[in-house]
């Protein structure tokens, strides 16, 4: 069995800031990471800045594309399903970097989202569209997945929480980027489809991670392990079956957990803005500057949860905010305009914590043998949930007569999360990462 990875490297010049960290004022005062992490973390966000940016296009043009593409009004949510979907193969991906390492495979995924997203700005109709989009999916949460491992193995155990927080603001930028450029779509030569050509960006960057990525200390030892004892993992399902078998509790309390938020919360961001435009009279360039000034909060949102988890505990944070975002949704869809600002602000800083302390508990409750294994599973699941809500929210508005109340309904049950957080989850700051899960045989 691999012995405890160090939480620090001696050698290496704690003093080191990158230029860029400057550029950045959002992430506070960092911890003192050495130039190895810096790289690290500077590289994986980078990745995941351009594959938010490609995420966010689809909603963000969907009316260009539609019309283009001569995409019926009916078909549309049918073919945004579909794309959705490609989250669930990101766990063949996931699976693979448990064997193969995580470098080859965050490099692969980034070559894939990178190129499939340039070809769809070539798409000839909305099947292509949709393949090439569903396809792009997969790798990019595949690379997501992988970029939360990566930094989870990489930093020191209490920085990880800074480094969760850091990487999701980081990467929320590129929705921004998105926002930005969108408002250019009318001007530019091809339209949407100029959008996603930005997206082969990243191609320049897979020089730069193959010269300056290297494989992390947790996995690196795992090999070494691996290649002394010449053992490899056994049979193609390996890290699959020790997920279920050796933390039975852990997968089915993380799992749930993650089903369960998708269920509940997915429809309630997805129909904030109609919402909004629909029962308050807000016009779309009212929605845009309350989508601006929330997207400002939920960067904030990420590196001060990330931050406030290595100082406070998991465990306890995760309570408050798994509380309080049922709370906000539900009062957000059942209240007076003048409060909207602020609830919607409230929506999507506890909704942005959330996922990083899930992020957290997600990589640190299960071995580095499937840790990437796990981070796809958990994607899956937290997709499955997300398709689920929406045809719940669909059959209760066939009830209720709602949306609103379809909404508020559903997000009662997100109730049940701190249940399963109390029950289930031990606290993990602060602790190593093969103290917290050592690798079980069988």
């Amino acid at each position: 069995m691999p012995t405890a990875a160090p939480t620090t490297d001696p050698g290496q010049d704690r003093g080191f800031r990158p230029a860029w960290l400057d550029r950045v004022p959002f992430l506070g005062e960092p911890p003192r990471l050495t130039r190895r992490q810096w790289s690290v973390l500077g590289l994986v966000s980078a990745a995941s800045f351009f594959d938010q940016y490609d995420a966010g296009l689809f909603s963000l043009a969907l009316k260009q594309i539609q019309m283009e593409l001569s995409i019926p009004e009916q078909s549309v949510g049918t073919l945004s399903s579909l794309v959705a979907l490609g989250s669930l193969p990101a766990l063949l991906l996931t699976w693979a970097a448990d064997r193969l390492g995580r470098r080859r495979l965050l490099m692969a995924t980034v070559l894939a989202y990178t190129l499939l997203t340039g070809a769809t700005a070539f798409s000839p109709s909305a099947a292509v569209f949709v393949a090439l989009q569903f396809f792009a999916k997969m790798f990019i949460t595949a690379e997501y997945a992988l970029a939360v491992v990566v930094i989870g193995e990489e930093l020191d155990d209490d920085a990880r929480g800074w480094g969760i927080g850091a990487l999701g603001a980081l990467s929320a930028c590129g929705h921004g980027l998105a926002f930005a450029l969108f408002g250019l779509v009318e001007l530019l030569p091809f339209g949407w489809r100029s959008l996603y050509l930005v997206g082969l960006a990243p191609l320049l960057m897979i020089a730069w991670l193959r010269r300056d990525m290297t494989e992390t200390r947790h996995f690196a030892r795992l090999a070494a392990a691996r290649a002394q004892s010449q053992t490899t993992p056994h049979g193609m399902l390996a890290p699959l079956v020790s997920l279920v078998r050796q933390y039975p509790l852990r997968f089915a309390a993380v799992g749930s957990l993650y089903l369960l938020l998708g269920v509940s919360q997915h429809a309630a961001f997805f129909f904030a803005p109609k919402y909004l435009q629909e029962v308050h009279a807000f016009t779309p360039a009212l929605v845009s500057l309350l989508g601006f000034f929330g997207g400002a909060v939920a960067v904030f949102a990420n590196s001060l949860t990330g931050r406030w988890s290595d100082q406070l505990g998991r465990k306890r944070l995760a309570l408050v905010f798994l509380t309080a975002l049922p709370v906000v949704i539900v009062l957000f869809y059942n209240t007076w305009w003048g409060f909207l600002p602020v609830l919607w602000i409230g929506m999507l800083f506890f909704g942005m914590g959330s996922g990083v302390l899930l992020a957290l508990f997600g990589i640190e409750l299960f071995p580095t043998s499937y840790r990437s294994t796990a981070a796809g599973m958990r994607a899956g699941l937290g997709t499955i949930g997300a398709v689920l809500g929406l045809s719940l929210e669909s059959a209760l508005y066939a009830v209720l007569g709602s949306h609103w109340l379809a909404i508020s309904l559903l997000a009662c049950f997100a109730l049940m999360g701190p249940a399963i957080v109390l029950l289930a989850f031990p606290e993990t700051s602060g602790r190593s990462l093969d103290e917290i899960s050592p690798e079980r045989p069988g």
